[in-house]
């Protein structure tokens, strides 16, 4: 809990701290309602999930004949964690080898997910993990890569700058087949999403890794950047359709994001958010809690007092 709270500071400070300030002990009107839309939608929450969330508060009000503010401020929490689940245990035991493919455009903290991921997997899970450098269009990756593997101690298959992707994730796959490893988690490259040979690619990558351990990938992950709000959801569908997403890590949120995006993720695009990054270090990468999660998000002054001491 207090990762969560601490890692969200920013965020409840500038956004949903302002909805618990509002919402003091005053009779609910028609100001009371635009007032929350608007901090929703400013949270990066988008209109459709902000609708929903205020048509459910709405009937809540009449079903429990809520008047006041405060009353109010409870039940948002409600609707809030009603919109969120906890993720489900991923789809990487019960057989020899379990490959996790890893998408996302650049910039969105991916690379240095698939190391917390690892090292996560590797201490925590006490499984024998390998990762895949199959971004070969940025050398910068690779040696990225590189360096957190030699940090975390573990194995990264690499080809150089510039070759087949399905080609390293191949070689990896059969390396990772032939040492006993347990988990292959493949890197992919990164470019704009909407260019449609990266989403190409992906799919290519999917059925490389298909061919030699069957139903691989077993995990898709997509790591979307948490300070980029609803747009990180358009990304986001257009990522479904190419590699078939099970999953989101949502990276950044100690940042300057603004965390409404989260329960776009749960409504818009119904898929699970299995971890949040929360800060930059490698054990900064938590298993998504709902309750934390929406706990942390709304102003308690002699807590937030207390960190600031």
């Amino acid at each position: 809990m207090g990762l969560f709270r601490r890692g969200l500071s920013r965020t409840r400070q500038s956004f949903f701290g302002r909805i618990s300030q509002m919402l003091g002990n005053t009779e609910i009107d028609e100001d009371t309602w635009e007032d929350i839309e608007t901090l929703l939608i400013q949270a990066d929450m988008g209109f459709e999930t902000s609708m929903k969330v205020i048509d459910i508060l709405q009937e809540k009000v009449r079903a429990q004949g809520l008047t006041k503010t405060d009353q109010l401020q409870v039940a948002l929490k409600e609707t809030l964690a009603g919109l969120l689940e906890f993720p489900p245990a991923m789809n990487i035991s019960g057989r020899e080898l379990s490959i996790i493919l890893v998408v996302g455009v650049n910039g969105s903290g991916k690379t240095t997910s698939i190391a917390k991921l690892a090292h996560r997997l590797k201490n925590l899970s006490k499984r024998k993990v390998m990762i895949a450098a199959g971004d070969t269009f940025r050398a910068a990756a690779i040696e990225q890569l590189q360096t957190w593997g030699e940090r975390i101690d573990v194995p990264v298959i690499a080809n150089r700058p510039g070759s087949d992707p399905g080609a390293v994730v191949f070689d990896a796959t059969e390396a990772a087949k032939a040492r006993g490893y347990e988990i292959l988690i493949i890197d992919t490259a990164g470019r704009l999403q909407n260019n449609y040979n990266l989403m190409q690619e992906l799919t290519k990558i999917s059925q490389v890794s298909g061919k030699v351990v069957p139903n691989a990938p077993h995990e898709v992950l997509l790591v979307l950047d948490g300070t980029t709000g609803q747009n990180a959801i358009e990304q986001a569908k257009k990522f479904q359709e190419a590699s078939g997403v099970t999953g989101v890590i949502v990276t950044k949120l100690d940042s300057t994001a603004k965390g409404g995006m989260v329960f776009s993720i749960f409504n818009d695009l119904e898929l699970p958010v299995h971890y949040t990054g929360l800060g930059e270090g490698i054990h900064d990468m938590v298993l998504f809690n709902p309750e934390f999660f929406v706990d942390s998000l709304f102003s308690d002054a002699e807590e937030d007092d207390e960190e600031e001491s």
